[in-house]
């Protein structure tokens, strides 16, 4: 079985046999991933903060970091992301580089003693936006791959028609736009100096849309040429909820460990709109034909759907390893199963049963530490997290390493930090031809992140 990133699968309507846009079951793995945006103390040591707490972005992780807090505060993070994508196709390579700006992260926190004599010394709510999954991206591929699949032209007079069925190449455009916009609403307290709880409710807010086109160039072998061309647009929205839950116990003064856990995200209704578009031209010796401009051979067609999905939870173990003021090692391992991503309210049988046979249960590794020089501070950060594709090769893995630092004015701290993570996968724009072959992308992320913190 090829291995999955996008795997186009095929819609409804008379574009079925050649959508070249993604289908439910990868837009179902796509919503069900997230990126590790946040402050840049976050991103600096790969989100390692399920022990931790302290920071506002650890609210994605394990609520329960809220009460860590020293004192109330505020923070705001905007992003720049440079990706690389390099397609590879039959032996041609293009490499497409994009670069984007976000403000990526804005929350805070408040902290309360507690008003009479009890063993919860204190409390904390805190508030926290972040982009949870950022898709803006584009690539280009182009080569042959010697199959021509539009091998006749719609207003040829001739009988029989003529058979355009040498391929001369392929050139297929992509580009993402959107985001998934997470809303967290936390609560925190902590016992005894010892035992941090929390929870948090968390909403989302779906945007996404995709244009995908794909230029086909065959020929007749008389030195007559056929060109075709497929535009498929999507324009997807909808909204979603989660609740966190989790703990973090500190066992010496050394070492504290936590275990959180993240239901699945509901999205209640999911909108799809799916525009497609097609024209062909003909050049017979020295005269061309073009379809596009004849409003009779134009086609234009588009399609709506509403649908459910559930995404998967998430449980997260954590520990830390605290030297006083000097610095700390921080640690979470999770667990993620693909499996259970769900689609309904209509007809999604193959794309549940591909999630259960294709799919698997995921290991993410994040490991950050951070070391103190008075006001200033250091920090690094290593993070893996395991393919959703039972069949992956190790490559398609993501691996990240990220560094950073920061320094504290006091009332005022700005933090600073380098992110960098890339993967393999394919992308599959014939994918109802077996014996086409899907694009190999390589795709590589470097982010910076500034964050300005302001103590309350």
């Amino acid at each position: 079985m090829k291995r999955i990133l996008f795997i186009a699968t095929l819609f409804a309507a008379t574009f079925t046999s050649y959508s070249q846009a993604l289908g439910y079951q990868d837009l179902g793995i796509l919503f069900s991933q997230n990126d590790q945006n946040g402050t840049a103390r976050f991103t600096a040591m790969s989100g390692a903060f399920g022990a931790l707490g302290g920071d506002i972005s650890s609210i994605n992780i394990n609520p329960a970091g809220l009460a860590v807090y020293k004192n109330s505060a505020f923070a705001s993070s905007f992003n720049t992301r440079t990706t690389d994508i390099n397609a590879s196709y039959y032996g041609n390579n293009i490499t497409t580089q994009s670069e984007y700006v976000n403000i990526s992260q804005a929350g805070a926190v408040l902290l309360f003693d507690t008003a009479y004599n009890s063993e919860w010394t204190q409390f904390a709510v805190g508030f926290n936006y972040r982009i949870n999954k950022d898709f803006k991206d584009t690539f280009l591929a182009k080569g042959n791959s010697g199959v021509s699949t539009f091998t006749e032209y719609p207003n040829d007079p001739n009988t029989p028609v003529t058979q355009y069925n040498i391929a001369d190449g392929q050139v297929f455009n992509n580009i993402f736009n959107g985001e998934i916009s997470e809303y967290n609403f936390g609560f925190s307290a902590v016992h005894q100096n010892k035992l941090y709880i929390g929870a948090s409710f968390n909403t989302y807010d779906l945007k996404f849309s995709q244009q995908a086109s794909l230029d086909e160039f065959n020929n007749d072998g008389n030195g007559n040429n056929l060109d075709r061309n497929l535009y498929q647009e999507n324009l997807t929205t909808g909204t979603g909820y989660s609740l966190s839950a989790g703990f973090i116990y500190k066992a010496h003064k050394n070492f504290r460990f936590g275990l959180s856990y993240q239901t699945p995200t509901w999205f209640t209704e999911i909108l799809q709109d799916t525009n497609y578009q097609g024209d062909s031209d003909v050049e017979i010796g020295d005269v061309l034909y073009l379809q596009g401009n004849d409003s009779y051979n134009f086609v234009a067609l588009s399609e709506s759907i509403a649908y459910k999905l559930k995404t998967p939870s998430k449980l997260t173990a954590s520990a830390a390893f605290i030297f006083g003021k000097m610095g700390l090692i921080s640690l979470d391992y999770a667990l993620k199963n693909y499996q259970k991503i769900l689609l309904s309210d209509g007809y999604f049988t193959n794309e549940n049963q591909f999630f259960q046979n294709s799919l698997r249960n995921t290991h993410t590794l994040n490991v950050g530490t951070e070391w103190r020089l008075d006001r200033f501070s250091i920090r690094g950060g290593y993070a893996f997290e395991q393919s959703p594709d039972r069949n992956a090769l190790d490559s398609d893995n993501l691996k990240s390493y990220s560094f950073g630092g920061g320094y504290n004015f006091g009332d005022i701290k700005i933090d600073l930090s380098y992110s960098n993570n890339n993967k393999t996968g394919l992308y599959n724009f014939y994918p109802q031809f077996n014996t086409v072959n899907a694009a190999d992308l390589n795709i590589d992320n470097r982010v910076f992140t500034a964050t300005l913190t302001l103590n309350l």
